[in-house]
């Protein structure tokens, strides 16, 4: 019996292709169809410092944003724990745009145009920006990746490994982003002052020690068209 055993784990995976590998196989993606998880809409939004044609809510589910001015929408309400569920894409190469986690009040109210708010980011950068940076700079894009980088801005946070030289951002573990006209898959866990980042399916980056660790979630507009869809939030206790 047990040579048999041997004999059919042996057929088994003889029958496998060559190829599968851990990485090979299908990944467990968060897609916000859980219970609890509500589809944020134009409802759940009102405009910061944009213009009122910046941001387009789509019968077909997607917001459209232009690019211009910099600045934000924000939820009407504040989060505290939450599950965060979207998918982007850039229009256009070297595309820069971001999800702002727990942005103070104080802060965002008093944003003018052109500015962004404080909180944590969860950045969403077309793959073109690193090329871009690197031509019109002539130096080495060395403090910013364009796979998932989670940063504080103007508040605090203690960034999981890998780090930005300055030890600033939390670097994404892997490259998984995908480029210009390319939907990609966020999904953003952040409790009790921690936040973590999966980026099509694989977690990648985040911080722990958030300060503050409740506020609103605003998207970002920053230069450049970009498209959100299936934006679903999960709050928890």
């Amino acid at each position: 019996m047990r040579l048999l055993s041997h004999l059919g784990i042996g057929l088994l995976l003889a029958s496998l292709p060559a190829f599968a590998s851990a990485q090979d196989l299908p990944k467990a993606v968060i897609d916000g169809k859980g219970p609890g998880f509500v589809a944020l809409t134009q409802a759940h939004f009102t405009r910061a410092n944009c213009n009122e044609d910046t941001w387009k809510f789509g019968d077909d589910g997607v917001i459209r944003c232009t690019g211009n001015p910099v600045g934000v929408i924000r939820t009407k309400k504040q989060y505290t724990n939450l599950e965060l569920v979207v998918e982007w894409r850039h229009l256009k190469p070297a595309g820069n745009s971001g999800v702002f986690l727990w942005a103070p009040e104080g802060p965002l109210f008093a944003l003018k145009p052109g500015q962004l708010p404080k909180g944590i980011e969860v950045q969403v950068l077309d793959l073109g920006y690193k090329e871009q940076y690197e031509k019109s700079s002539g130096k080495k894009a060395t403090w910013f990746t364009c796979h998932g980088d989670v940063f504080p801005v103007g508040v605090k946070m203690k960034p999981f490994p890998p780090l930005s030289p300055d030890g600033s951002r939390s670097f994404p573990t892997q490259e998984r982003s995908k480029g210009v006209g390319e939907w990609n898959h966020y999904y953003v866990r952040a409790i009790n002052g921690e936040v973590r980042l999966w980026v099509n399916g694989e977690e990648v980056s985040g911080g722990a020690n958030c300060d503050p660790k409740s506020g609103y979630l605003c998207l970002e507009s920053e230069g450049s068209p970009v498209e959100f869809r299936n934006l679903k939030l999960r709050e928890l206790p």
